[in-house]
């Protein structure tokens, strides 16, 4: 008996239908059809009963789908633990991330991880986009969160985490920061501070004129902190990343929602890895930041 077998009659059982079964499975009808009746030559008894395009449980089937589905479940809880197992020669996990985020969502995964995998030392780095795909293209990262800027490519996992508007984050001193949102519009004449390094200025600068509409306004900061320390001082605005941001202390400043031409600019976050470097450990860092923004965008 085939474990192929056992996931087919699942598939048909949950869906009530030979067909729809097929459709999920991604194989030809007549194939399901094919691997449940060889399922029930290698137990010797039936498990359906056809009734034309319709079908009903026996009793041993009834059995074998309450039961089969837990043991199918253990077996890929087994199978999940024994790769574990043998990845741990390799206990670490090299995450990069976008210089101008400041979502908790991350710091909080990366907290949750650390709790349920202490043995996996995490190495954490930040970057523009362009300085985070050169890392991950020479394998010096095994993770990252960035923003989509290009069509995506088979080499990788392309997983979108989140799909939200852009906030920004202005001084208190700026009358606009009393609205419920900024344009882009409304600011092409106040400075737009960008988080990067001094030989990718050009280069950040010309996506956010060319791509998502900026002014051709800009001020540069080494790191966060330096451009929130600009805010602070109403020197110009600062673009964020993130599912709800999470301003610095204090009253200095607000972060809010950035539109154009009338609606929110909407970006793509997601988490990149190396196909062939889908480990254990990444996938399940992937599922914890999951759970975490998704219970971020709960009322």
């Amino acid at each position: 008996m085939l474990f192929r077998q056992m996931k087919y009659f699942m598939a048909v059982v949950d869906a009530k239908s030979f067909t729809e079964a097929s459709y999920a499975l991604e194989i030809s009808q007549s194939a399901v059809s094919q691997q449940i009746k060889a399922l029930e030559e290698d137990l010797g008894v039936s498990l359906l009963v056809r009734h034309h395009r319709r079908f009903a449980l026996t009793p041993a089937g009834d059995y074998f789908y309450r039961y089969g589905k837990e043991l199918l479940q253990e077996i890929e809880t087994f199978k999940a633990e024994t790769r574990r197992q043998g990845e741990d020669k390799e206990l670490q996990l090299r995450i990069g991330y976008l210089n101008n985020y400041v979502g908790s969502e991350l710091y909080e995964t990366i907290a949750a991880f650390s709790t349920y995998y202490p043995e996996v030392t995490i190495h954490i780095f930040n970057g523009t986009h362009e300085s985070l795909y050169h890392e991950i293209r020479q394998r010096r990262a095994d993770l990252l969160l960035s923003d989509q800027r290009r069509a995506f490519s088979d080499v990788y996992e392309n997983d979108i985490v989140m799909t939200g508007p852009v906030y920004a984050e202005i001084s208190c001193q700026d009358p606009r920061s009393q609205q419920e949102y900024l344009t882009l519009e409304d600011m092409k004449r106040f400075p737009c501070i960008l988080v990067t390094a001094e030989n990718q200025e050009a280069s950040e600068a010309a996506y956010y004129t060319d791509t998502l509409g900026f002014a051709d306004n800009f001020l540069f900061a080494r790191t966060i902190e330096e451009a929130r320390l600009l805010v602070a001082g109403n020197r110009g605005y600062l673009p964020l990343e993130s599912v709800s941001p999470t301003p610095p202390s204090g009253t200095a400043s607000r972060c809010l929602p950035l539109y154009r031409g009338g609606s929110p600019l909407m970006r793509h976050y997601c988490l990149f890895w190396h196909k062939d470097n889908s480990t254990y450990y990444v996938e399940e860092f992937a599922r914890l930041l999951h759970k975490r923004i998704d219970q971020r965008k709960q009322p």
